[in-house]
Protein backbone atom coordinates (compact mmCIF):
# COMPACT_ATOMS: atom_id res chain seq x y z
CA UNK A 1 0.00 0.00 0.00
CA UNK A 2 1.18 3.46 -0.98
CA UNK A 3 2.45 5.14 2.29
CA UNK A 4 3.47 8.46 3.06
CA UNK A 5 6.20 9.51 0.48
CA UNK A 6 4.23 7.80 -2.15
CA UNK A 7 1.31 9.90 -1.98
CA UNK A 8 3.69 12.91 -0.85
CA UNK A 9 4.91 12.41 -4.41
CA UNK A 10 1.65 11.72 -6.32
CA UNK A 11 0.66 15.20 -4.62
CA UNK A 12 3.49 16.63 -6.14
CA UNK A 13 2.93 15.40 -9.32
CA UNK A 14 -0.84 16.38 -9.45
CA UNK A 15 -0.46 20.01 -8.08
CA UNK A 16 1.21 21.83 -11.38
CA UNK A 17 -1.72 20.44 -13.25
CA UNK A 18 -4.68 20.78 -11.26
CA UNK A 19 -3.90 23.83 -8.87
CA UNK A 20 -5.67 26.91 -10.62
CA UNK A 21 -7.06 24.78 -13.36
CA UNK A 22 -11.14 24.51 -13.75
CA UNK A 23 -12.73 20.94 -13.70
CA UNK A 24 -15.09 21.13 -16.91
CA UNK A 25 -15.83 17.32 -17.10
CA UNK A 26 -15.33 14.55 -14.10
CA UNK A 27 -16.77 10.99 -14.87
CA UNK A 28 -17.39 8.33 -12.30
CA UNK A 29 -17.57 4.96 -14.26
CA UNK A 30 -18.55 2.88 -11.40
CA UNK A 31 -20.84 3.72 -8.59
CA UNK A 32 -18.11 2.69 -5.81
CA UNK A 33 -14.65 1.88 -4.96
CA UNK A 34 -14.23 0.57 -1.88
CA UNK A 35 -17.28 2.42 -0.39
CA UNK A 36 -19.60 4.49 -2.21
CA UNK A 37 -19.10 7.59 -4.22
CA UNK A 38 -20.67 10.53 -1.47
CA UNK A 39 -24.05 11.23 -3.77
CA UNK A 40 -23.63 13.73 -7.11
CA UNK A 41 -19.89 13.04 -7.20
CA UNK A 42 -19.62 14.21 -10.44
CA UNK A 43 -21.91 17.27 -10.20
CA UNK A 44 -20.67 18.68 -7.30
CA UNK A 45 -16.75 18.85 -8.77
CA UNK A 46 -17.71 19.76 -12.29
CA UNK A 47 -16.83 23.59 -12.84
CA UNK A 48 -15.09 23.50 -9.72
CA UNK A 49 -11.53 25.24 -9.38
CA UNK A 50 -8.82 23.31 -7.75
CA UNK A 51 -7.13 25.74 -5.57
CA UNK A 52 -4.63 23.47 -4.18
CA UNK A 53 -3.51 19.69 -3.78
CA UNK A 54 -2.00 18.95 -0.76
CA UNK A 55 -1.58 15.67 1.67
CA UNK A 56 -2.77 14.84 4.85
CA UNK A 57 -1.57 11.51 6.65
CA UNK A 58 -1.62 9.07 3.53
CA UNK A 59 -4.59 11.31 2.15
CA UNK A 60 -4.87 13.01 -1.08
CA UNK A 61 -6.95 16.25 -0.40
CA UNK A 62 -7.76 18.66 -3.62
CA UNK A 63 -9.26 21.92 -2.22
CA UNK A 64 -11.90 23.35 -4.16
CA UNK A 65 -12.46 27.38 -4.94
CA UNK A 66 -16.32 26.97 -3.35
CA UNK A 67 -14.64 25.52 0.31
CA UNK A 68 -15.53 21.76 -0.57
CA UNK A 69 -12.92 19.31 -0.52
CA UNK A 70 -12.15 15.68 -2.67
CA UNK A 71 -10.28 13.18 -0.03
CA UNK A 72 -8.66 10.32 -2.33
CA UNK A 73 -7.17 7.53 -0.69
CA UNK A 74 -5.04 5.16 -3.07
CA UNK A 75 -5.79 1.92 -1.98
CA UNK A 76 -3.44 -0.75 -2.18
CA UNK A 77 -3.26 -0.28 -6.09
CA UNK A 78 -4.79 2.96 -6.82
CA UNK A 79 -3.07 5.28 -9.38
CA UNK A 80 -3.49 9.26 -10.85
CA UNK A 81 -2.35 8.99 -14.51
CA UNK A 82 -1.87 12.54 -16.37
CA UNK A 83 -2.43 12.45 -19.98
CA UNK A 84 -2.35 15.52 -21.94
CA UNK A 85 -5.34 14.80 -23.78
CA UNK A 86 -8.43 12.36 -23.57
CA UNK A 87 -7.55 8.58 -24.74
CA UNK A 88 -9.15 6.89 -27.56
CA UNK A 89 -10.61 4.29 -25.08
CA UNK A 90 -9.72 4.01 -21.12
CA UNK A 91 -8.79 0.91 -19.33
CA UNK A 92 -11.42 -1.22 -17.72
CA UNK A 93 -9.76 -0.33 -14.33
CA UNK A 94 -10.07 3.42 -15.23
CA UNK A 95 -12.74 4.75 -12.57
CA UNK A 96 -12.48 8.33 -12.12
CA UNK A 97 -11.59 10.57 -14.87
CA UNK A 98 -11.09 14.59 -14.40
CA UNK A 99 -10.71 16.87 -17.32
CA UNK A 100 -9.12 20.40 -16.63
CA UNK A 101 -9.79 23.54 -18.67
CA UNK A 102 -6.51 23.05 -20.30
CA UNK A 103 -7.08 19.83 -21.47
CA UNK A 104 -4.90 17.84 -19.39
CA UNK A 105 -6.90 14.46 -18.21
CA UNK A 106 -6.48 13.31 -14.80
CA UNK A 107 -7.88 9.22 -14.41
CA UNK A 108 -7.85 7.63 -10.77
CA UNK A 109 -7.01 4.26 -11.99
CA UNK A 110 -7.78 1.58 -9.21
CA UNK A 111 -7.26 -2.67 -9.88
CA UNK A 112 -8.02 -3.85 -6.96
CA UNK A 113 -10.21 -0.84 -5.98
CA UNK A 114 -9.60 -0.60 -2.52
CA UNK A 115 -9.32 2.93 -2.82
CA UNK A 116 -11.95 5.19 -2.03
CA UNK A 117 -12.87 9.08 -2.67
CA UNK A 118 -15.64 11.44 -0.86
CA UNK A 119 -16.57 15.12 -0.12
CA UNK A 120 -16.64 17.36 2.46
CA UNK A 121 -15.98 20.94 3.61
CA UNK A 122 -13.07 23.00 4.16
CA UNK A 123 -14.03 23.65 7.23
CA UNK A 124 -15.17 20.47 8.97
CA UNK A 125 -12.08 18.83 7.57
CA UNK A 126 -10.63 17.94 10.89
CA UNK A 127 -13.79 16.04 12.13
CA UNK A 128 -13.89 14.14 9.15
CA UNK A 129 -14.16 10.48 10.41
CA UNK A 130 -10.76 9.59 8.37
CA UNK A 131 -8.70 12.14 9.48
CA UNK A 132 -10.10 13.27 12.78
CA UNK A 133 -8.39 10.48 14.82
CA UNK A 134 -4.88 11.54 13.10
CA UNK A 135 -1.52 12.10 14.75
CA UNK A 136 0.64 14.70 14.00
CA UNK A 137 2.61 14.89 10.33
CA UNK A 138 6.14 13.73 10.86
CA UNK A 139 7.58 16.25 8.72
CA UNK A 140 5.81 19.22 9.95
CA UNK A 141 6.76 21.30 12.80
CA UNK A 142 4.58 20.15 15.27
CA UNK A 143 6.62 16.46 15.67
CA UNK A 144 9.55 16.21 17.81
CA UNK A 145 11.19 14.05 19.97
CA UNK A 146 9.72 15.02 22.92
CA UNK A 147 5.98 15.15 21.77
CA UNK A 148 6.62 11.88 20.24
CA UNK A 149 7.62 10.35 24.29
CA UNK A 150 4.76 12.28 25.32
CA UNK A 151 2.27 10.20 23.03
CA UNK A 152 4.30 6.75 23.74
CA UNK A 153 4.26 7.02 27.44
CA UNK A 154 2.94 4.36 29.13
CA UNK A 155 2.48 2.16 25.96
CA UNK A 156 3.26 -1.45 26.19
CA UNK A 157 2.99 -2.01 22.78
CA UNK A 158 5.82 -2.80 20.90
CA UNK A 159 7.94 0.61 19.46
CA UNK A 160 6.83 -1.11 15.61
CA UNK A 161 3.39 -1.71 16.27
CA UNK A 162 2.70 2.23 17.90
CA UNK A 163 4.92 3.84 15.21
CA UNK A 164 1.83 2.28 12.91
CA UNK A 165 -0.83 3.66 15.01
CA UNK A 166 -2.09 6.34 12.94
CA UNK A 167 -3.26 8.37 16.09
CA UNK A 168 0.33 8.43 17.52
CA UNK A 169 2.30 9.82 13.84
CA UNK A 170 0.49 10.01 10.59
CA UNK A 171 0.99 8.14 7.31
CA UNK A 172 3.84 6.09 8.43
CA UNK A 173 3.25 2.29 7.15
CA UNK A 174 5.22 -0.73 7.60
CA UNK A 175 8.04 0.31 4.96
CA UNK A 176 9.07 3.33 6.91
CA UNK A 177 9.07 2.42 10.42
CA UNK A 178 11.19 -1.00 9.99
CA UNK A 179 13.97 2.13 8.17
CA UNK A 180 13.39 4.42 10.74
CA UNK A 181 13.90 2.26 13.44
CA UNK A 182 17.14 0.50 12.19
CA UNK A 183 18.68 3.91 11.69
CA UNK A 184 17.62 4.89 15.42
CA UNK A 185 19.12 1.42 16.47
CA UNK A 186 15.96 0.44 18.06
CA UNK A 187 14.57 -2.99 18.01
CA UNK A 188 11.56 -3.16 17.28
CA UNK A 189 10.16 -5.29 19.56
CA UNK A 190 11.06 -2.91 22.30
CA UNK A 191 7.68 -1.98 24.26
CA UNK A 192 7.41 1.78 23.29
CA UNK A 193 6.95 2.76 27.57
CA UNK A 194 10.40 1.40 27.38
CA UNK A 195 12.20 4.07 25.60
CA UNK A 196 14.78 6.56 26.74
CA UNK A 197 14.16 10.34 25.79
CA UNK A 198 17.58 9.89 24.02
CA UNK A 199 16.24 7.04 22.50
CA UNK A 200 13.33 8.76 21.16
CA UNK A 201 14.83 12.01 20.04
CA UNK A 202 16.89 9.67 17.61
CA UNK A 203 13.85 7.97 16.38
CA UNK A 204 11.91 11.15 15.22
CA UNK A 205 15.07 12.29 13.65
CA UNK A 206 15.17 9.14 12.04
CA UNK A 207 11.70 9.02 10.51
CA UNK A 208 12.46 12.57 9.47
CA UNK A 209 14.96 11.69 7.52
CA UNK A 210 13.90 8.67 5.94
CA UNK A 211 10.57 10.14 4.90
CA UNK A 212 12.72 12.72 3.21
CA UNK A 213 14.83 10.33 1.30
CA UNK A 214 12.28 8.88 0.44
CA UNK A 215 10.26 11.56 -1.43
CA UNK A 216 13.26 12.60 -3.06
CA UNK A 217 13.50 9.43 -4.47
CA UNK A 218 10.00 9.53 -5.72
CA UNK A 219 9.15 6.91 -3.58
CA UNK A 220 9.49 3.01 -3.67
CA UNK A 221 7.62 1.03 -5.82
CA UNK A 222 7.35 -2.68 -5.08
CA UNK A 223 4.26 -3.75 -6.99
CA UNK A 224 1.66 -1.35 -8.40
CA UNK A 225 3.21 2.13 -7.47
CA UNK A 226 3.78 4.39 -9.91
CA UNK A 227 4.24 8.56 -9.69
CA UNK A 228 1.75 10.79 -11.17
CA UNK A 229 3.99 11.24 -13.95
CA UNK A 230 3.62 7.15 -14.60
CA UNK A 231 7.79 6.38 -13.88
CA UNK A 232 8.97 4.18 -10.96
CA UNK A 233 9.85 5.24 -7.48
CA UNK A 234 13.79 4.47 -6.76
CA UNK A 235 13.95 4.47 -2.61
CA UNK A 236 13.72 0.36 -2.78
CA UNK A 237 17.23 0.49 -4.10
CA UNK A 238 18.42 2.71 -0.70
CA UNK A 239 16.30 0.23 2.01
CA UNK A 240 19.07 -0.86 4.44
CA UNK A 241 16.60 -3.57 6.06
CA UNK A 242 13.50 -3.82 4.47
CA UNK A 243 12.56 -6.97 2.32
CA UNK A 244 16.59 -7.48 2.86
CA UNK A 245 16.10 -10.45 4.98
CA UNK A 246 19.41 -13.04 5.28
CA UNK A 247 21.86 -10.10 3.43
CA UNK A 248 24.50 -8.19 5.25
CA UNK A 249 23.46 -5.01 7.36
CA UNK A 250 24.92 -1.88 5.05
CA UNK A 251 25.82 -0.17 8.07
CA UNK A 252 27.66 -2.25 10.85
CA UNK A 253 30.37 -4.88 11.17
CA UNK A 254 27.92 -7.50 12.42
CA UNK A 255 29.34 -11.16 12.15
CA UNK A 256 26.48 -12.35 9.32
CA UNK A 257 27.61 -15.75 9.43
CA UNK A 258 26.19 -15.67 13.18
CA UNK A 259 23.77 -13.24 13.00
CA UNK A 260 22.20 -14.38 10.24
CA UNK A 261 22.36 -10.61 8.87
CA UNK A 262 19.24 -8.68 8.23
CA UNK A 263 16.10 -10.93 9.85
CA UNK A 264 12.55 -11.01 9.68
CA UNK A 265 9.89 -11.52 12.04
CA UNK A 266 5.87 -11.04 12.12
CA UNK A 267 4.30 -8.59 14.14
CA UNK A 268 0.92 -8.09 13.96
CA UNK A 269 0.45 -10.09 10.37
CA UNK A 270 3.28 -7.57 9.14
CA UNK A 271 6.71 -8.28 8.07
CA UNK A 272 9.45 -6.54 9.97
CA UNK A 273 13.15 -6.37 8.98
CA UNK A 274 15.95 -5.28 11.47
CA UNK A 275 19.65 -6.06 12.13
CA UNK A 276 19.79 -7.76 15.44
CA UNK A 277 23.35 -6.42 16.00
CA UNK A 278 23.08 -2.90 15.69
CA UNK A 279 19.17 -2.28 17.01
CA UNK A 280 19.02 -3.33 21.05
Amino acid sequence: MPELPEVETVCRGLAPHLEGRRLVRVEQRRPNLRTPFPPRFCERLTGRVVTSVRRRAKYILMHLDDGGVLIAHLGMSGRMIIAPERPDAFDKHDHVVFETDAGTIVTFNDARRFGLMDLTVADALGDHPMLRNLGPEPLGNEFSGPDLARRLAGKITPIKAALLDQSIVAGLGNIYVSEALYRSGILPTRTAASLTAGEVDRLAVAVREVLERAIAAGGSSLRDYRQASGELGYFQHQFAVYDREGEGCPDCDCDRARTGGVQRIVQSGRSTFFCAARQR
